[in-house]
């Protein structure tokens, strides 16, 4: 559309519709539902933005004694109001003030930061008339402060009283009615009353909520006041910080005398100011936040103690309406760092609306702007490495070098995002037929969602969500309840860089909404990270209901050493392997097969292991942290003792460890066991902890049957100086990854990561070509330009060249 139409001031004196139509560069037909008025004299077009964002136009014309005004959207008529025009007194003064459009929101606060910005464009403020939480809120106009004089002169009857009390609240108060209900977890926004009584507000700096405080403002009043500063002086210090304040030492007063009488504390202001936190426009010197993360003061969820972790719903992180939550532990001290309150279906249902209401937008933004907002991701991802890797081992345990290893894998998947335009290209072939040219596009599925695990907090949302948006699909993430912060710190800095509201949610949860997720008909494609069981069910729910899904479960990573294998080198890389992030981890070799026999490794193994330091992931020397949780201690513990039970010899025992200052945290000390057979349980399951068990064959094919048997094949490794032993290995081992001289590792993002059997379901793998593959569609067209000859008759035969 061009924007820039006639003058400044978008007057069209003296136009009519088709100037209008032309102008706009939309088909005349369109103002169809304008067109059968004749005598048409446009007057004013003007075009509507909310927080920056145009929004449509208004259109105001008249006939012989008519005036109407319309709302242009797209293109199209959306709303027409008439009125006679001898009620438009003072017409080409102000334009008639427009409600705003009804529509659907995701919550209340999303409801009334729409009604009160479109307020503003239009000239006019609303304020909160009645509200009940959780079901209704009616917004009206506020006439600007217009109050009457409440004096009584002492010669008015009481009847003459009466009736200029009346008249006055005829004359102050405006009929604007706007109502929002609740209705099945959204907000659905109707106009009761449309119209005004006066003009629109020619300065909203005047208007009086333009003077009120901010919390924050209101909370140094309160410190201030406690120190003894008097009015004059708190409003002196509060404009060093906001020089454009426009309050006055009377509205100081006002605030000190309802603190002091205890009909304002701290948290009752959080629900009445919630209001105009929102309408920062009001300040004319301040451009409208989009985003109410950017607040000054700290959101309620993080002021809570201990904090509450948020949902992101439709650009917002707010707390959840949930009286249930579980608590995130610190591993090493058992303290509480945060709770999870589990997300209601409600909150749900909200979080898939603003992501399918945002996919349209988000799918036409050129893929060139998609790509500068992950530039700006990454560069905030380095800028705040420090928060996230503290977080991450605050939540989790691993040690700050594995937390900050974390950290950059992840990092790695948005600088590839970075540049996905040239994987996104299609193919294109000219001529297939006579005339006929045929090319394929990739275009986005829709509203995608992806289920993480615990053991990357960073490195597995990060897999997912930067790559699935740049295609150009809204993401819902759920994070795992046992360390969300991470994940949520990279959805503040997405938002931050600038993804619109709605592209990326973040919701909590267990299984409820895990059975959400899969059941949802909005949501196109799943990714999940997570454990066998778990996975399995996912992806035949998910499967059943025609959803794409690509599912990493349950890993059993082997690694067989050849006699001629380099000792150390061989040893520094099985310890780092088996024992790195105490074991947690998808990719962790758990399991070594020697062939020829153990007694040239065995102790110098021991030994390696046992030069291990285990403490608490903050400590500088610390090289293995705590696992996870108490509960996921015991589990391991008695997967090495059913493995002690039916025959496995303890080489190195770790379950009994106790680290000095961090008596009740949940460590595990390396662990090794040897003599461990096929039939055996702690070799049959996945331990997930720093336990590593030693198996013997007596030649190489032995060692790859024994892979080969497995249930879980994520990856293997070979050790071995022997060219012919290594590609005999690549060759017959039936893995999704190898190792040569090297243990199992994460691949880069180019290469996607792959996995065999049932450590993988469904037909994409996770990164690379196959990522991209995974959340985008082929579309293909055919299509012919040329001057078709005259013929007799349609003809039946197929196309050929």
């Amino acid at each position: 559309m061009n924007f820039v139409l006639f003058s400044h001031s978008h007057c069209l004196l003296s136009h009519n519709l088709r100037s209008v139509a032309l102008h706009l560069q939309i088909p005349f037909t369109n103002l169809s539902l304008l067109s059968p008025l004749t005598d048409l004299h446009v007057t004013q077009l003007r075009p509507i933005a909310v927080a920056g964002d145009f929004i449509g136009y208004d259109l105001f014309y008249t006939t012989s004694d008519k005036f109407f005004a319309a709302y242009i959207f797209n293109g199209f008529v959306l709303r027409l109001l008439m009125m006679d025009i001898e009620s438009c007194t003072e017409l080409n003064e102000f334009p008639q003030m427009l409600p705003p459009p009804p529509g659907t929101f995701v919550d209340r606060e999303e409801l009334i930061q729409h009604v009160g910005d479109f307020a503003i464009s239009q000239g006019y403020v609303v304020t909160i008339k009645q509200s009940k939480r959780d079901r209704v809120v009616v917004l009206g106009c506020d006439r600007g402060g217009v109050y009457r004089n409440r004096r009584k002169p002492a010669d008015e009857s009481s009847a003459e009283r009466t009736r200029r009390r009346k008249t006055g609240s005829r004359l102050t108060n405006c009929p604007f009615e706007a109502v929002g209900k609740k209705d099945d977890g959204l907000w659905i926004l109707t106009i009761k009353n449309g119209t005004h009584n006066h003009e629109p507000i020619k300065d909203i700096s005047e208007h009086p909520s333009a003077r009120r405080f901010t919390e924050r403002e209101i909370v140094l009043i309160k410190e201030m006041t406690e120190a003894g500063l008097k009015p004059r002086q708190i409003l002196k210090r509060l404009r060093q910080n906001n020089p454009d304040l426009l309050s006055t030492p009377k509205h100081v007063y006002n605030v000190k005398a309802k603190l002091r009488q205890g009909n304002m504390t701290v948290e009752n202001l959080r629900n009445s100011l919630q209001i105009m936190r929102n309408f920062k426009s009001l300040r004319p010197q301040k451009s409208a936040v989009r985003n109410n993360y950017q607040a000054v003061t700290e959101p309620s969820w993080r002021q809570r103690n201990p904090p509450r972790v948020p949902n992101l719903i439709g650009g917002r992180f707010v707390d959840s309406q949930s009286f249930v939550s579980i608590d995130v532990l610190n591993p090493a001290t058992q303290q509480v760092i945060s709770q999870v309150p589990l997300t209601t279906n409600e909150e749900f249902k909200a979080a898939v609306f603003a992501a399918k209401r945002a996919f349209p937008l988000w799918r036409n933004t050129p893929i060139a702007t998609r790509q500068r907002i992950m530039f700006k991701f990454q560069e905030l991802i380095r800028r705040d490495i420090d928060k996230l890797a503290m977080n991450i081992t605050a939540e989790h345990g691993k040690t700050l070098k594995d937390a900050y290893g974390d950290v950059l894998r992840g990092l790695e998947e948005v600088e590839h995002a970075c540049g996905l335009a040239t994987l996104q290209m299609g193919e294109f072939v000219s001529n297939v037929s006579n005339g006929i040219d045929t090319y394929s596009i990739r275009e986005p599925l829709g509203v995608c969602a992806g289920i993480c695990p615990f053991d990357f907090p960073a490195m597995i949302p990060l897999w997912m969500f930067p790559l699935a948006v740049t295609c150009g699909n809204t993401f819902i993430l759920k994070p795992s309840e046992k360390d969300p912060g991470a994940a949520v710190m990279l959805a503040e800095l997405a938002v931050e860089a600038g993804l619109p509201n709605g592209v990326l949610s973040i919701v909590h949860g267990s299984n409820e909404i895990v059975n959400a997720i899969c059941d949802d008909d909005d949501i196109k494609a799943i990714s999940f990270v997570g454990p066998n069981v778990a996975g399995t069910y996912v992806y035949a729910r998910a499967s059943a209901k025609g959803k794409r899904i690509q599912s990493n479960v349950g890993a059993k990573n082997h690694a067989v050493v050849m006699p001629d294998a380099s000792m150390d080198a061989t040893l520094n890389a099985l310890v780092a392997a088996g024992f790195g992030a105490a074991g947690q981890k998808c990719m962790a070799l758990s399991t070594v097969v020697f062939v020829g026999g153990l007694n040239p490794w065995e102790d110098k193994l021991v030994e390696h292991a046992k030069e291990i330091k285990v403490n608490a992931g903050t400590e500088p020397d610390a090289d293995l942290g705590p696992v996870i949780s108490k509960q996921v201690k015991e589990q391991i513990c008695k997967l090495i003792q059913t493995g002690v039970d039916t025959g496995a010899k303890l080489v190195l025992d770790g379950r009994n460890i106790v680290v000095p200052e961090y008596e009740h945290g949940s460590f595990v000390g390396p662990t090794i066991l040897s003599n461990v057979a096929t039939n055996m349980e702690c070799y049959k399951e996945e331990a997930f902890g720093p336990v590593l068990l030693c198996m013997q064959a007596d030649s190489i094919e032995e060692a790859i049957n024994i892979i080969n048997r497995h249930k879980y094949s994520n990856g293997a490794s070979i050790f071995t100086t022997s060219g012919v032993a290594a590609r005999k290995f690549q060759t017959e081992i039936e893995v999704g990854q190898v190792g040569i001289n090297v243990p199992i590792s994460v691949p880069l993002p180019f290469s996607s990561f792959t996995s065999c059997k049932p450590s993988f379901a469904g037909d994409l793998n996770f990164d690379g070509k196959a990522g991209i593959q995974f959340y985008t569609q082929v579309k293909m067209v055919t299509q012919q330009w040329k001057d078709l000859p005259g013929s007799s008759g349609a003809s039946l035969l197929m196309p050929s060249s």
